[in-house]
């Protein structure tokens, strides 16, 4: 039981990474700051 609830923590901390990102980029690319927004790329790839 314990492991299915780090596990589901884990997963649910994941996809609060990949939202968080998702916005982020998504704010980024409306400045239109490439910059940033290849750096935010690569953060996501690194999160998978």
């Amino acid at each position: 039981m314990r492991q299915e609830n780090l596990t589901r923590v884990s997963e649910t901390h994941r996809e609060n990474l990949r939202r968080n990102l998702q916005r982020r980029l998504e704010a980024a690319r409306a400045r239109g700051d490439e910059q940033l927004v290849r750096q935010l790329e690569a953060e996501a790839h690194y999160i998978g």
